[in-house]
């Protein structure tokens, strides 16, 4: 542990104040705070798009121990993070271990997060907030140091696609049907996923007209706030319905296709940020165990004729997924890439590349 320990606060928008130390970068910084009940995980967390602009707080008690892997791509993708950058404002934890051990390990967690200008604070009651979040909601903060302070900051009031999605067009790939992967804040897993299925992809910004562009199927995929301000990304989803060709949403994606359907979306009290999310199949009443990240969700009884709920959640009864009952447009509200202990969903790629034979 370090020989002068810095105070620091955690201060919500409903007055409530977090006493703990602070690690990391040292600055003070605004965001939403939500909490992940994740129990590994935080080097693909906090490098996750769909973190942008808020605080996380990790309710597993200790964090650090393993460390932070080094970089490296595959095909052009990251094969260790989600995406090349820390996306959070700020991380909360109830303990840092400053001793961290794995093979795989390249630098500690305090380390990336000063390399990458990002504060931490921990020691503080991450049960006690928590329980504050889960009956207030999520709610804006800050973290501030000694003598600091900063306005606070709500990420939902702006359009953060526009600032994580990249911004020309990548080709991923040589060989197979050629897939057009819209970047909403797209993670890697995505990118990996559909690439070891023997596809081409051409991942484009969020807004890039593609139309003109020869594909065989579209991939919405994941990323941060309010689906509503994806409007230019609404209307050519609904381009490509019109030409029947296929498309599966993923996250962000469930709810933009939601909305290109004629349905409506809502913010959820706290969101799901989790790795163990348990979703029911709506006719089979199969449940598997899902990773998400989403703060908003599909209000189902808007869907109109010929949508059907796909997947619900099995906690809080919210759709986890929708699909046209004749054509070929899917979405689901969890990351079938992602493995957050078994690998329940991924078959679900192969579900969707059935579509493009």
């Amino acid at each position: 542990m370090p020989m002068n320990e810095i105070p620091a606060r955690l201060v919500l928008e409903d007055g409530s104040e977090f006493e703990g130390f602070a690690f990391g970068y040292l600055k003070a910084v605004s965001g939403e705070v939500v909490f992940n009940t994740g129990m590994v995980g935080y080097p693909e967390s906090l490098t996750d798009p769909s973190y942008a602009g808020q605080i996380l707080a990790l309710t597993y008690p200790l964090i650090g121990n393993y460390g932070v892997p080094g970089r490296s791509q595959s095909k052009g993708v990251e094969q260790e993070f989600e995406s090349h950058r820390i996306h959070i404002h700020a991380l909360v934890v109830a303990d840092y271990s400053f001793h961290y051990h794995h093979w795989g390990a390249f630098q500690s967690l305090d380390a990336w997060l000063k390399s990458e200008q990002v504060p931490g604070i921990r020691g503080i009651d991450i049960r006690k907030l928590t329980k504050r979040l889960r009956e207030q909601g999520s709610m804006l903060g800050k973290v501030l140091l000694e003598n600091t302070n900063v306005s606070f900051y709500d990420p939902n009031a702006e359009n953060l696609v526009a600032k994580v999605s990249i911004r020309e067009p990548v080709w991923y790939g040589q060989n197979g049907p050629t897939i057009v992967l819209i970047d909403c804040g797209c993670k890697s897993g995505i990118l990996r996923g559909l690439l070891a299925r023997g596809v081409r992809v051409f991942r484009v910004p969020w807004n890039y007209n593609f139309l003109n562009e020869a594909f065989d199927a579209v991939v919405i995929s994941n990323g941060p706030g309010n689906p509503q301000m994806c409007q230019e990304t609404v209307t050519l989803i609904q381009e490509v319905m019109e030409r029947g060709k296929p498309i599966l949403g993923i996250c962000l994606g469930n709810q933009l296709l939601a909305l290109a359907a004629g349905a409506q979306t809502y913010k959820l009290k706290f969101g799901h940020h989790s790795q163990n999310q348990p979703c029911l199949k709506t006719e089979s009443k199969q449940c598997v165990i899902t990773s998400q990240n989403h703060g908003y969700a599909v209000q189902e009884d808007t869907l109109p004729e010929g949508w059907i709920p796909w997947f619900r959640n099995a906690n809080d009864g919210t759709n986890e997924g929708i699909r046209h009952e004749s054509k070929p447009f899917m979405s689901v509200q969890f990351h079938p890439e992602a493995a957050p202990g078994p690998n329940d969903t991924v078959g679900l790629f192969e579900h969707f590349l059935t579509f493009l034979k």
